[in-house]
Formats: structure tokens, C-alpha cells, sequence
């Protein structure tokens, strides 16, 4: 048998094997750990090439050998919990002993820690006329956190955490349609990671009628849409973790993912109907409540007669998809 072949087995039966051992319960495994050591793959593929060209024995050896210690180090620091705030080569730096007890009189490990970043505040104020309208949230950035933090009488506020990149806020109108840009602009640190990451919280009004579209290169999202009316969520994504929860405040709802190697987890309301359509190569499904039709259509049993639906289309390379109902 070939090395690369073998190698390439084994990884795949790596992925695979904690890909089940999550699904069952008996681990849980953060694959944005695991991001930031990417390089390690570039090792395995120098060494393969290396001593795969020899045909050596003792070199398919070493090169297998360098493998399983590495997926073993892998293995063990994706079952870590992430430090949200800073999931970007955090574990590259210097451990620290923290005393949760003792502190400064002075309030000076508060100040510290908030120098590290910078703090960003964007926000659009809202106009009767934008409840009138569709607005259309586009955000994009890699290696970054974004968070939905409640509610606010303006029509968006974001709250940036950063130590690294630019941040942008724009906003464009039309007869009917509101669209609001958020952009993250690196290209002199864009594969800094050993900064650490940034974070954003943002705030939406409740009002409009919201399409939200992101594309994250790497990184992070986690927003509750329960109390918003999201009339289309559209998710393109490399390396990312994603969890969202959709409310029922609309007849119709989409919700388009598509991944490289990601994450993600929806929540549905039990009184919608939704129907999920799936294109997921190697990933993983776990789909609570739902029939599978034929392969790749999923429903749940109140889809033909409940009054709203919501459509969930899946695409993805070699990812973990759940869809669960609330």
C-alpha cells in the first residue's frame, strides 16, 4: 500500500471516529482548537513527500510515526474548552497562573487584560422608513467572533474586541431595500494569529425584515434569532463554528449553509414545519425529529400543515451538521 494512501486513510478515520465519538456523547470536541495549528499539516505533507520518494522502510515509518503523534496531540486539545475571547493562537502563548481570589487593590488586572485590545464601537441609527423596508445585513472577516448580544432602538450597533484588522460599518438605501456592510480589512496581519482574535457583539432592532448573509474564512458565530424576524440567513464558511437559533415570527424562512470544514448547529421551533436538503459529502448528520424522505430530503412531521416553514439547504465538504428542534 502506498504511504500517501495510507495516511490519508488514517485521516479520515481520525475525522470520522471523533466525528461519532461527539455525536454519541462521549466526547465534545471543539474543532476551532484544532484550526490553529494547521501548519502541523504542512509538516505531515513535507515529511510524506520526503521519504516517500525513497521508498524507504524506516522513512514510511517515521512519516506514520509523526502522524499518530500528532493527531494524538490534536485529539487532545480539541476536547479543551476555547477561551472565547481570544481562540486565536491562545494556547501559543506562556501558561499563566491565575489566582481567582487575590486581585489589586488598584483594579490594575482588569485594566491589563482590556488593554490587549482595542475597542471599536459602529452603529447605523434607525428611521421609521427602515421598518418599511428589507434590510440586508452583509458581514465578512476571518478569525473573528461574532456574537448576537439583544436588542437596540438604533438600527444596528457592533461592539469590536479587537487586537488586529480594520472594521467597517456602511450603510446603503434604496426605494425598498436597507443594506448594511460589515467588513473586517487585514491584509498586512490577515494570518496573524498569535495576537489572539477579536470579537464582536452585535445589536439589532427588531423591527425590519432581516436577510443576514456572512462569509467567514475562519472563526466563529453564534446568534438567536427567536425574537427577530430573519427572512433569509445564508452562511459560506471555511474553517468555522456556527449555532443559530431561528424564532417563528415569519410564514417563511431560509436558511442556507454551506462549509468547508465547520461546526453547526440550528435550532427550529417545534410549530414550524421545516424541511432540510442536504449535500454534505463526509459530514456528519444529526437531524432530532425529522424523516428522512429519501436521500438527503429530511421533514418533520408537521411540514405539510403547519402554517409557517422553514427551508434549511446543507452543503458541506467534511462537517458536523445538527438540526434540532425547541
Amino acid at each position: 500500500m502506498k504511504l500517501d494512501r495510507l495516511i490519508w486513510g488514517i485521516l479520515l478515520l481520525f475525522i470520522g471516529g471523533v466525528l461519532l465519538l461527539e455525536n454519541f456523547g462521549v466526547i465534545e470536541f471543539y474543532w476551532r482548537n484544532v484550526w490553529h495549528f494547521w501548519p502541523v499539516f504542512l509538516i505531515i505533507a513535507g515529511v510524506n513527500i520526503l521519504f516517500n520518494r525513497n521508498n524507504s522502510q524506516t522513512g514510511s515509518m517515521v512519516s506514520l510515526a509523526v502522524l499518530v503523534v500528532t493527531l494524538g496531540f490534536l485529539f487532545f486539545k480539541g476536547q479543551q474548552e476555547p477561551d472565547r475571547s481570544s481562540w486565536w493562537g491562545h494556547n501559543f502563548k506562556k501558561d499563566v497562573d491565575i489566582n481567582m481570589d487575590d486581585s489589586d487593590s488598584d483594579g490594575n488586572d482588569d485594566e491589563d487584560r482590556d488593554t490587549a485590545f482595542n475597542q471599536l464601537n459602529l452603529s447605523e441609527p434607525f428611521a421609521s422608513i427602515d421598518s418599511d423596508k428589507k434590510t440586508v445585513l452583509n458581514i465578512s472577516g476571518g478569525g473573528v467572533s461574532f456574537n448576537l448580544d439583544g436588542e437596540t432602538t438604533d438600527l444596528i450597533k457592533a461592539d469590536v474586541k479587537k487586537r488586529h484588522g480594520d472594521f467597517s460599518l456602511t450603510k446603503q438605501t434604496t426605494d425598498s431595500t436597507t443594506v448594511l456592510n460589515f467588513k473586517m480589512g487585514d491584509k498586512k496581519n490577515k494570518w496573524n494569529f498569535g495576537d489572539g482574535g477579536n470579537d464582536v457583539d452585535f445589536k439589532l432592532n427588531k423591527a425590519p425584515l432581516w436577510d443576514v448573509i456572512m462569509k467567514l474564512g475562519a472563526g466563529e458565530a453564534d446568534f438567536d434569532f427567536e425574537d427577530y424576524k430573519v427572512r433569509t440567513f445564508r452562511f459560506d464558511g471555511g474553517a468555522a463554528s456556527l449555532d443559530i437559533k431561528m424564532g417563528d415570527l415569519l410564514p417563511i424562512a431560509d436558511v442556507i449553509v454551506k462549509s468547508g470544514v465547520a461546526d453547526v448547529k440550528i435550532k427550529i421551533p417545534t410549530n414550524s414545519g421545516c424541511r432540510i436538503k442536504t449535500k454534505t459529502g463526509l459530514s456528519a448528520k444529526d437531524f432530532e425529529g425529522f424523516e428522512k424522505l429519501s436521500d438527503g430530503v429530511y421533514e418533520t412531521s408537521n411540514y405539510k400543515t403547519s402554517t409557517k416553514k422553514i427551508f434549511i439547504n446543507l452543503d458541506g465538504g467534511l462537517s458536523n451538521f445538527e438540526v434540532s428542534r425547541y
